[in-house]
């Protein structure tokens, strides 16, 4: 059976919805900052984790947004709440809600390339703070990193670290 085909989505930019004005969304992808260790008595390296990367979202919008353009900035405490909802469909006609909460910084507000008779559309490119992916209420991961959280399948991967550190 065919499941979990995302069929749509809708982007919540500071609680403001965009239905109907966007174009494309990257989800962020996090991923581990791995080094490269061997030692004496080992075989071949391991990665060992050391944090993860930055987390980045990008997302088009097909309506030329003043009130997103006025979001762009890295000023501290200027963090942006950003809600991707999407809609997953399976073959038996099940739908499931996929949900990314995201918190960060917008980088860059690319305005494009004008051109006459043809709609002029903005690109927004996002580095994160946290990122929450929920699918169907099961949360799959949730990360902030500025509270050094690393939730994974229910799992804080973090918590002893927080501990030994006080914090």
């Amino acid at each position: 059976m065919i499941r979990n085909i995302l069929k749509n989505f809708n982007l919540f930019i500071d609680g403001r919805g965009f239905a109907g004005e966007l174009g494309d969304y990257t989800p962020a992808n996090p991923s581990i900052a791995a080094e490269e260790y061997r030692a004496g008595g080992m075989n071949g390296p391991i990665d060992i984790d050391m944090g993860q990367e930055k987390m980045t979202t990008s997302f088009v919008l097909r309506n030329y947004s003043a009130d997103v353009l006025a979001l762009w900035g890295v000023a501290p405490g200027r963090l942006i709440q950003v809600t991707a909802r999407g809609a997953l469909e399976s073959e038996d006609g099940t739908v499931t809600p996929a949900i990314h909460n995201m918190r960060g910084k917008i980088i860059v507000g690319d305005r494009g390339t004008w051109s006459p008779g043809q709609s002029a559309t903005l690109t927004f490119n996002m580095t994160l703070e946290a990122f929450k992916e929920t699918i169907g209420g099961r949360v799959v991961c949730d990360i902030d990193v500025i509270n050094m959280k690393r939730i994974i399948d229910g799992v804080d991967q973090l918590a002893e670290q927080r501990a030994a550190l006080g914090i």
